[in-house]
């Protein structure tokens, strides 16, 4: 056995003795540590009503679907490293490979950068079909409100969304509006100063460094590189090994196979997937640094109260209301609410990964629905959150998800800021 060979396995059993020693470390599969790159689940089926309540209304805000990488700047860093590698002689066997698979994506994507692909636009077909199936009445003559960013991706995932439903019944009148107008609403992380200062804080900067210092595997990237590539920097080794893994986890989302786990062990892709979901989960939601990030969706949360309120005092007759926009819009918005398995706080980071998953929470095609009913014998009005089409315990300590929405509305309420409430 060469002393190559004898290193790399040494180092891969060193590795996974480590993580298997670790009880917080997890264990998911290769496709749920695409993490939010992850394609919507094909599982996903919303849940039946009792026949006592009738639809009325339905709420939505919606993540954009499955789409090439957001831009060439990944892959162009990892390619630039794996060629110098090719040029200096280190690179392996294996790192020629990811070099295929990184020419390949670059020229897969070309001029689609950040696009909606064809799983994207059938994700979004599928949602509003099934949408449509579960709650039928409230399509009838409906008038449908639909909004989405001004991110290209996020326009066509309304457009597709809202043809389907078109598609199946003419007789909806539609009304849609995209652009920066609605940024307040669906990217407030664009222009929240406060969420400007906490995002470029060293505070947090240090948190993600410290973590990723402690749990990112550098086996994988030394075993494309090879023996001997001059780092520049322990900090450079470690953005190559997490370059890696971001490039190779954007597949599913073009509708191409997964091939992760022909550079990473099962260990390996769980720790890179790990210190991803930290970044995600310390930026985008409430933890013990800051209260910041979810704030900035209290205008989301605001518009979501009043169209209810607005629909059940009859002063507003649009029965379907659907927002499309980005897992930046979500992630706040749904910790804000504080759902479960959506908000999460404490100060031990390692254990975030077993209670805070970016996959479960925000896939592609990602989707809150706040279905309104009215009950056909008392005439109340009741209201059940879906996250990714499936019923939530919303209320503390209750195992109802069939709320009265004078009850759901001051449980909501109270989750806004206090300058918000009313």
């Amino acid at each position: 056995m060469s002393r190559r060979l004898f290193n790399i396995i040494l180092a891969i059993f060193v590795g996974f003795t480590a993580y298997s020693a670790d009880p917080m470390a997890t264990d998911y599969g290769f496709t749920e540590c695409e993490g939010t790159h992850m394609p919507y689940p094909a599982d996903a089926q919303p849940q039946a009503c009792p026949d006592t309540l009738r639809p009325v209304m339905i709420n939505h805000v919606g993540r954009h679907g499955a789409r090439f990488p957001a831009s060439a700047s990944d892959c162009r860093k990892l390619k630039a490293a794996l060629d110098n590698a090719s040029e200096l002689g280190t690179i392996t066997r294996l790192g020629r490979r990811l070099l295929q698979v990184t020419d390949f994506i670059m020229a897969r994507s070309d001029g689609r950068w950040g696009a909606l692909d064809s799983l994207g636009e059938y994700e979004q077909r599928i949602l509003a079909s099934r949408m449509y199936s579960a709650f039928k009445p409230v399509f009838s003559g409906a008038k449908v409100n639909a909004i989405s960013s001004y991110s290209p991706r996020a326009m066509m995932s309304m457009y597709c969304f809202t043809h389907q439903l078109d598609r199946l019944d003419n007789h909806m009148e539609f009304s849609t509006s995209t652009g920066r107008c609605n940024s307040r609403l669906l990217r407030p992380f664009d222009s929240d100063s406060e969420f400007t200062d906490f995002r470029k804080s060293e505070e947090l900067r240090l948190s993600i460094d410290q973590y990723m210092s402690q749990y990112c595997p550098l086996t994988a990237i030394e075993r494309v590189l090879g023996e001997g590539y001059p780092y520049e920097s322990g900090e450079q080794k470690t953005e190559l090994a997490m370059l890696e893994y971001d490039v190779l986890s954007g597949l599913g989302a073009m509708g191409e196979q997964n091939v992760s786990d022909e550079f990473l062990t099962r260990e390996e892709a769980n720790a890179l997937w790990g210190c991803d979901n930290i970044e995600t989960y310390l930026t985008w939601t409430s933890t013990t640094l800051s209260d910041v990030p979810s704030q900035v969706a209290a205008p989301l949360l605001l518009d979501l109260i009043e169209t209810t309120d607005e629909f059940v005092d009859g002063k507003s007759d649009v029965s379907v209301r659907l927002r499309f926009g980005h897992a930046e819009t979500l992630l706040p918005l749904l910790s804000l609410m504080r759902l479960p398995g959506c908000h999460y706080v404490t100060n031990y980071l390692d254990t975030v990964g077993k209670n805070w998953q970016d996959f479960n929470i925000v896939p592609t095609s990602a989707n809150l629905q706040m279905i309104l009913f009215k009950s056909q014998k008392s005439g109340i009005y009741y209201v059940r959150i879906d996250l990714n089409e499936r019923p939530l315990k919303f209320i503390p300590n209750s195992e109802a998800i069939y709320i009265p929405w004078k009850q759901a509305r001051e449980y909501l309420n109270r989750c806004l800021p206090i300058a918000y409430r009313d």
